[in-house]
């Protein structure tokens, strides 16, 4: 595995040497997101570019298809510039770094932005329906028709990995029944286009006044209103209903503006009311997944404003979902008290406390209290297998990609942090209530560099994401760190 993490890295170097005529100087990891792709952005003073890496063949070789047909009907997606041979790495167009996310976060809820918006749904309306046409669904990597069997797979990923932990009783048998029956209904509707599975604005970059799509690799024959409520109730951008409305009529207008046969228009809207529940609950499930069990913070602190939607959305619509078990369990998922539950807990403005959390080398010894109050945790990260015997990682730490990847998949780092998370919130939560100002955490390993590293700076995220407590992050044994400069 070392030797392919190195050889995969070196193969994105060598793709941009051969595609621009001169090598990289620099490569720079770019933040994980739900997937198991990496990312990197390959520069020098002329060129730059995106190296990605993903061991999944046919789910690459579903991307290079689509974007083949999306570049076909002028659709702005990144250009492919080259392919490994494996098929397992390839080099990119880089379109920056600002997401329509980014930019509404940025600017708020502006004209500016809401234009955006229109052009954005403006494009996914020739994607699905223009060059949907031409779509060969076999290419699809995955499922090639989001069908009542996909559906029911949603469904149960939201039942198992957010409904069922949060404790709440119902009728295992009725709701099983019900989802069946929903799911058989929902994969009725027609007509079905090219659907982008995870239309949303992180995957929808902002370029040169143009708005650009990434990450569609998933998509597949289904219905278009699903993209439509993915973008308009996507939970942390908590779009005015003003807004979706406005928007939606936007799509409709330019739906009917394209080439192809007239949609009845009162069917459209009546499938997109269905599907935006389906999507808010598939949201959570992958929530839950990614927040609840794996305890990502991004996913954590997108619970409360999908319940919020969910909230919304069975106020809005009183006789939906048509399924009693289902209603009742979703109305006592979306009250106000679940919401607060997973609502951050801000820290006061006038909080005093901080939170110092460092990570150390054994070698050197645990790091003396400079807080005065008598010192904190102290977790000792030496039963996790440790990246740095490995040729590929040693000179990397856990602040890398690769680093980072290796102790979530190969090792239990992940159990591990989920008990770290519990105990220092108990103090946290404690200490902002009674007003004390200082807490300590430290994680220590053999050299200070990879386990002791990544702790720290999830433990870091975390607290920041769940709480908003100031947070002082420091790497004791980071002078001494083994390092080689990327070849």
């Amino acid at each position: 595995m070392a030797k392919q993490q190195i050889s995969s890295t070196e193969t994105l170097q060598q793709l941009f040497q051969d595609h621009f005529k001169s090598a990289p100087d620099t490569l720079e990891p770019l933040a994980v997101s739900g997937s198991d792709r990496t990312y990197y952005r390959l520069a020098n003073s002329k060129h730059t570019a995106i190296g990605t890496l993903n061991a999944h063949v046919a789910e690459n070789n579903s991307y290079f298809y689509f974007t083949e047909l999306l570049r076909k009907h002028n659709i702005a997606v990144p250009e492919v510039y080259a392919v490994a041979k494996d098929r397992r790495g390839y080099l990119q167009q880089d379109l920056g770094g600002t997401s329509l996310f980014d930019l509404l976060m940025q600017e708020g809820y502006t004209d500016n932005v809401r234009r955006y918006y229109h052009k954005s749904l403006e494009q996914l309306a020739r994607l699905q329906w223009v060059a949907g046409r031409e779509a060969d669904f076999n290419q699809c990597f995955a499922n090639n028709k989001f069908d009542e069997k996909a559906i029911m797979a949603d469904l149960l990923y939201f039942k198992y990995y957010f409904a069922d932990l949060q404790k709440i009783p119902y009728d295992r048998s009725a709701l099983q029944e019900e989802m069946e029956d929903l799911s058989k209904e929902l994969g009725r509707i027609q007509p079905l286009a090219l659907m982008f599975r995870d239309f949303q604005s992180r995957n929808i970059m902002v370029k040169d006044d143009q708005v650009w799509f990434i990450d569609y690799q998933g998509s597949m024959q289904g219905p278009a209103q699903y993209d439509i409520a993915s973008l308009l109730w996507q939970a942390k951008a908590q779009l005015p209903a003003a807004w979706r409305e406005d928007l939606l009529n936007g799509y409709i207008t330019s739906m009917h503006n394209l080439p192809v046969p007239r949609i009845d228009e009162i069917h459209f809207r009546k499938g997109y009311a269905q599907v935006i529940l389906l999507r808010l609950v598939q949201v959570l499930g992958a929530y839950g997944f990614r927040g609840l069990l794996e305890r990502k913070p991004h996913f954590i602190s997108s619970i409360a404003p999908a319940l919020k939607n969910l909230e919304v959305y069975l106020s809005d619509h009183p006789h939906l979902p048509a399924y009693p078990e289902f209603r009742k369990l979703l109305e006592s998922l979306s009250t106000p008290e679940m919401q607060n539950r997973f609502t951050q807990l801000v820290a006061p403005e006038d909080a005093q406390l901080v939170v110092t959390i460092s990570s150390f080398s054994y070698k050197k010894g645990i790091p003396k209290d400079a807080s005065g109050n008598g010192g904190g945790y102290v977790f000792d990260c030496r039963g996790i297998l440790n990246p740095g015997r490995y040729d590929a990682y040693k000179h990397l730490s856990g602040q890398d990609t690769s680093v980072m990847q290796f102790l979530e998949r190969e090792t239990k780092m992940p159990q591990f942090l989920e008990g770290v998370y519990g105990l220092v919130s108990l103090n946290v939560e404690d200490y902002l209530a009674r007003g004390f100002e200082q807490l300590t955490v430290s994680f220590g390993c053999t050299g200070g560099q990879h386990r002791s590293v990544y702790a720290a700076e999830h433990l870091a995220a975390y607290l920041k994401s769940r709480y908003g407590v100031k947070v002082t992050l420091q790497h004791l044994n980071q002078d001494n760190w083994v390092r080689t400069p990327v070849k």
